[in-house]
């Protein structure tokens, strides 16, 4: 292990005594100023590592744990790791690399951390130009703030002048968090430093949650129209999800008006039906009272992720939320169950304040539910979601 040069001004002194000697503040600017996001991915995948133990690493395991941490948010939920440009061409490395995999084996968005893992596996020859290209700067850039307070210049245009600098750098001048040896392209060792190691895994909490907050503020700007975007990250429990009460207020409505499925215009029956969303709840990510709709149960798992053409379906279901609307509006017992969604299923204001109010006419009511809907409808067209064919 190189040994580090460690300047006094670096110590973090905590009650009297030293509580480390690195160069806390060069850390907090490895996310700095960051052209794609893939750097995000870079750090966390190597928090991730240090915190299981590893001392010593390669690119290629790194960019591995990078597919597997952006897997679900680009497969589920279709986010854009740094954009795209006009011609649709993806614009960040590391999401190109996920849709080429996604492409060559199938695997669904739910896959397993071993069911990804072998695939790369599998697809090695397929991946290997595009992770090949998420090491040319970003291993590297990311220890710039390091270099920069205490201006030393490296040349950023060649792989071996990088190492070598980051080398000499780290014997002596500043501890750095990692170093590199001298392979090349993905084999390309990665060396953690055991004082880093330590700082890393007793601050594992706050750092990860540092990553995530700044990897969120980069892909929400990227993704304008995407909601609720925080929530997008990893896979959610399906026991979060609060629909007991809209299904209990669907449950009374039934009973005194017929409500027809969406989609195969049957007569929907208590109790066999399936509460779903209109606008898919992986791009909406809530359970709001106006996108929720009953329908056949042998069809929901069809839908699953995609849009329904909205012609002819929107008609049919806004008839559908416009029953709903007149039982409420007629039946004191269905009025109080419609109250009591308030709390999980009806944040939205301009449906409390519009769309559910009293004395809207069916042409009004449909017309607003119109005009707050299709635009959430084509946003998540534009984000990349499927039209369901039935």
């Amino acid at each position: 292990m190189a040994k580090c040069y460690i300047t006094e001004e670096n110590r973090l002194i905590i009650n009297g005594t030293y509580e480390n000697t690195l160069d806390i503040e060069g850390f907090s600017q490895m996310m700095k100023n960051p052209s794609y996001c893939y750097k995000f991915y870079w750090l966390e995948a190597i928090i991730n590592l240090i915190s299981i133990g590893v001392q010593e690493t390669t690119f290629n395991e790194i960019i591995d744990e990078m597919i597997i941490n952006a897997w679900f948010s680009v497969r589920e939920y279709h986010i854009h790791l740094s954009g795209i440009k006009a011609d649709g061409t993806l614009l960040d490395g590391l999401e190109r690399t996920i849709v080429l995999l996604s492409k060559l084996s199938g695997l669904p968005a739910s896959a397993s951390k071993d069911e990804i893992k072998n695939a790369i596996r599998k697809y090695e020859k397929e991946l290997k130009r595009t992770k090949e290209q998420l090491t040319h700067m970003v291993p590297y850039r990311a220890l710039s703030g390091f270099f920069d307070k205490y201006e030393q210049k490296v040349n950023w245009n060649s792989a071996r002048k990088m190492t070598e600098s980051i080398r000499f750098i780290n014997q002596t001048i500043v501890c750095l968090p990692y170093t590199f040896g001298n392979s090349s392209s993905l084999k390309k060792e990665v060396y953690f430093h055991h004082e880093w190691m330590k700082m890393i895994q007793d601050n594992m909490v706050s750092i990860l949650g540092w990553i995530r907050y700044e990897k969120v503020k980069w892909l929400q700007n990227v993704n304008p129209e995407v909601p609720g975007l925080v929530y997008k990250l990893s896979s959610m429990d399906e026991k979060v999800r609060k629909l007991n009460n809209v299904r209990v207020l669907w449950e009374d409505i039934l009973k005194v008006k017929e409500i027809k499925d969406v989609f195969t215009g049957e007569t929907i029956v208590s109790r066999k039906y399936d509460l779903d969303h209109f606008i898919p709840w992986s791009f909406v990510m809530n359970d709001e009272l106006w996108n929720l709709m009953p329908m056949d149960s042998s069809l929901n798992s069809s839908k699953n992720n995609r849009l329904p053409k909205w012609e002819p379906f929107f008609k049919s279901f806004a008839n559908n939320q416009y029953l709903m609307y007149s039982a409420i509006q007629e039946i004191p017992t269905i009025r109080k169950h419609f109250e009591a969604c308030y709390k999980d299923n009806l944040h939205s204001i301009w449906a409390v304040r519009e769309l559910y109010r009293e004395g809207n006419s069916k042409e009004k009511f449909i017309n607003i539910l119109q005009e707050n809907m299709k635009p959430v409808y084509d946003s998540a067209r534009r984000q990349g979601y499927e039209i369901w064919k039935i």
